[in-house]
């Protein structure tokens, strides 16, 4: 039991880091999960440490993935212990970039204090960028997410969301060393005056003000097991319609993704009649949608209607094809060898193509829109390419049905909520059945409907133009800051292990000869 309490108290961290994140919201316990991380690993040799640095991770990833198993079960018929064993191998996949950040880290500096300080947290964040990267990335339960409407929000549009996520473990390290009794007064300034310093930086504006417009967001709230049924199609149309309609003070209505269920060339003759209707009414009109222009290839789309820069046309250029595709559920890698093991590998509409970097805004009532669709928002990078220095607004349309009841659509919406911090841009977030939401250009909710429920969301928001420090120069003077304390705490920690050593080696010669 001796052996296994450690193991333990490190599942247990990695657990409680999970409700620092929405929908729990208890930010202070991202701290309390990563001193956690540093107890359970920085006492220990390289090896024994990456154990307890996987099990760790295991705990945070496999609590804070688990709603990925309603997706399988529910419209993947795949039975719960199989859904369990993937959810599983997933976080296990997950857990193995901090396993080795951390005996990376344990076996380049042996020295606590400057590996824990200053190389530690450099490889965690390096660690969260390559698996955000790799196999396409998956860029999900960055610390840094948890602190939106914490005191370290402010620092996002100067450093990006792993700006954050980086003093977060540097705290925690410095409060680890500190019960330690490795006593350094500057890390514990540090960290109080960084701290401050992102307390301060919340009254400072770094984007302007442009005009204010009134958006209407509505929310379906149709079955995703109904959704592509055959003959449910005209009932999800008479549903959009029908909640438009009354929405005439609006300056643009936006749907959410794929919120009609069929391709934009089957639909063409009724929305070119939405089309005519919207411009009569003086409105622009953005629909998510699946489009299969002459090409041949299959997009998960955003296109307008109504009131726009350019009529509305069979692929007419006022519209955003996805960039970054759902591994699984938009394509299956190795499809051939997968699709035939399991009807989870054949959801509807799992075979789509990419949309080319570099799009234009949607330029709407007079706006521009920057869109990312669903998972898009999860990469920072993307949607800063996105984001021009004339863009008004962030537009994200999201389908998080797959998911239920569960924690994974609130997670999406904090993460989209970042986006807003880093670029300075208010955003606007439409779903078919929530977490639909407006915010400011602090990533502050301005408005919010409730889940699970059909309705529209109204509301003015204001959008603003110019750029963030962040959405100038992006992640490089992180990377850049990361790359010199990384060689300046390898550098150091070894000189200060080593000397020790000799001075203990050259300290014993000399009672050896005193001795003799």
């Amino acid at each position: 039991m001796r052996h296994f309490l450690p193991s333990l108290i490190a599942l247990l961290s990695g657990v409680i880091g999970v409700f620092a994140f929405s929908p729990f919201d208890y930010w202070p316990l991202a701290l309390v999960s990563l001193f956690g991380l540093y107890a359970s690993t920085q006492n220990l040799a390289p090896k024994l440490a990456a154990k307890r640095a996987f099990i760790w991770a295991f705990g945070f990833y496999l609590y804070g993935l688990w709603w990925i198993h309603n997706s399988m079960t529910l419209f993947g018929g795949i039975p719960l212990w199989v859904a369990f064993l993937l959810v599983a191998l997933l976080a296990a996949y997950l857990s193995l970039y901090t396993a080795a950040a951390i005996w990376l880290a344990q076996r380049l500096v042996p020295a606590r204090a400057w590996r824990a300080l200053l190389v530690l947290p450099a490889l965690l964040i390096a660690a969260d960028w390559l698996r955000g990267w790799v196999l396409t990335g998956f860029p999900w339960l960055w610390f840094g997410y948890s602190q939106v409407d914490g005191p370290l929000a402010a620092l996002a549009p100067l450093a990006g969301v792993q700006g954050i996520s980086w003093l977060l473990i540097f705290s925690a390290a410095s409060v680890w060393l500190l019960l330690q009794r490795h006593f350094r007064w500057w890390p514990s300034v540090a960290t109080l005056v960084l701290w401050g310093l992102a307390v301060g930086a919340s009254s400072l504006s770094w984007v302007t003000p442009t005009q204010e417009s009134r958006f209407a967001l509505v929310q379906g709230n149709i079955e995703q097991s109904l959704k592509w049924i055959p003959g449910h199609l005209e009932q999800s149309l008479q549903r959009y319609i029908n909640l438009t309609l009354p929405l005439r003070d609006a300056d643009v209505v936006i749907w959410p993704e794929s919120a009609l269920p069929s391709s934009e060339q089957e639909l063409a003759p009724w929305l070119q009649q939405v089309d005519r209707l919207m411009r009569e009414r003086g409105q622009s009109l953005i629909t998510g949608l699946v489009s299969q222009p002459d090409s041949g290839e299959t997009y998960n789309s955003v296109i307008t209607l109504g009131k726009n820069a350019i009529p509305y046309q069979l692929e007419h250029s006022n519209r955003y094809y996805k960039q970054h595709l759902v591994p699984i559920g938009e394509f299956v890698p190795f499809g051939d060898l997968l699709r035939p093991l399991a009807p989870f590998f054949n959801l509807p509409m799992s075979s789509f193509a990419k949309g080319q970097a570099g799009q234009p805004d949607l330029s709407v009532a007079g706006q521009q829109l920057s869109v990312a669709i669903c998972y898009e928002v999860a990469f920072p990078g993307l949607v800063r390419a996105n984001t021009k220095p004339d863009t008004d607004y962030l537009l994200t349309v999201s389908n998080d049905t797959w998911f239920g009841q569960s924690i994974g659509p609130w997670q999406h919406q904090q993460i989209a909520r970042m986006r807003a911090l880093e670029l300075g841009r208010p955003l606007i977030r439409a779903t078919n059945n929530g977490v639909t939401l407006v915010t400011d250009e602090k990533g502050q909710i301005q408005a919010q409907y409730p889940q699970f429920t059909m309705g529209v969301l109204q509301a003015k928001v204001m959008g603003t133009t110019g750029l963030t420090p962040y959405a100038s120069f992006g992640s490089a003077p992180l990377m850049a800051w990361l790359l010199i304390s990384a060689l300046v705490g390898i550098t150091q920690g070894r000189r200060q292990y080593y000397g020790h050593q000799q001075r203990l080696a050259a300290q014993e010669n000399l009672r050896t000869r005193a001795r003799s």
